[in-house]
């Protein structure tokens, strides 16, 4: 099968398809054509400036500029993360906390696909690297983000009953319990999703890829079923340490409730 080329009218074409967004804005007087209109550039820029630093990376296989690029790429990650939250933890502990979980599931999950599922050679080509540790960067930012804005939330809401549980002995784990459930249960549930609805409802951004590339659609379900897992059990293992580490920042070594610690809500600083 030849590779079909895309060209930039082709590329024109397609960005007609953002006026259907545009119309249901109008429509319904949601006010986002300004947004969509800068979203669209942004993300046009974005991918053509990546696709330009890949070609070049891939081209020099060094193992200095392929983690250059991944420290970038766990850096946004962790800003995507906080910024994403309605009431997020106030100073560096947001950003600190999203960027080193992402940090530690990005290394595991990019170690174990390529160390001992994968295995190319060199180890670290960029062009395993690079794309995996993207996926699972993109999936679990989404899950963190989630669950985190998910347990300020709710702690904020629910505040009473807590500081009543704490203040009954409860341990601060013991009393942000049932938050945390809730908060889990959130981060977790678009990669469930995704998983449920992976080759019935919808064909996966990687096999599908991987088909229009040429590809035999056998060895791209393979890949694809190989990257599902390593999204589920990384994601709901940066869950579970952001959630734990939520709790910590917004309680003390005394076992108070800190919501103090906690940002104003957009809402409140309008």
């Amino acid at each position: 099968m030849k590779y079909v080329s895309l060209d930039a009218l082709d590329l024109a074409l397609a960005a007609l398809l953002i006026l259907v967004n545009a119309g249901v804005s109008l429509a319904f007087r949601l006010g986002l054509e300004r947004t969509l209109l800068i979203v669209s550039l942004r993300m046009v820029a974005q991918l053509a400036l990546i696709g330009l630093v890949l070609k070049w990376i891939f081209a020099q296989t060094s193992p200095v500029w392929t983690l250059a690029l991944a420290a970038v790429m766990i850096a946004m990650a962790g800003y995507e993360v906080m910024s994403r939250q309605e009431r997020r933890i106030a100073g560096f502990g947001s950003w600190g906390l999203g960027t080193s979980t992402l940090l530690f599931i990005g290394l595991i999950g990019t170690a174990f696909a390529i160390g001992a599922v994968i295995r190319p050679e060199p180890l670290l080509a960029p062009r395993y690297v690079l794309p995996i540790l993207g996926m699972v960067l993109g999936n679990a930012m989404t899950g963190v983000s989630l669950a985190l804005d998910t347990l300020t939330q709710t702690a904020h809401r629910e505040r009473a009953s807590i500081e009543a549980r704490l203040a009954l002995g409860a341990p601060r784990f013991e009393a942000l319990s049932e938050v945390t459930r809730r908060a889990l249960k959130t981060g977790m549930m678009p990669i469930i999703n995704a998983m449920a609805a992976s080759g019935i409802v919808s064909l996966p951004g990687m096999m599908t890829g991987q088909i229009l590339a040429g590809v035999d659609p056998v060895d791209a379900t393979k890949y694809q079923i190989l990257i599902m897992f390593l999204l589920a059990g990384t994601t709901a293992l940066g869950v579970v340490l952001a959630v734990m580490g939520g709790v910590l920042l917004i309680t003390d070594e005394r076992h108070r409730l800190r919501l103090d610690r906690l940002a104003p809500g957009r809402a409140a600083g309008r």
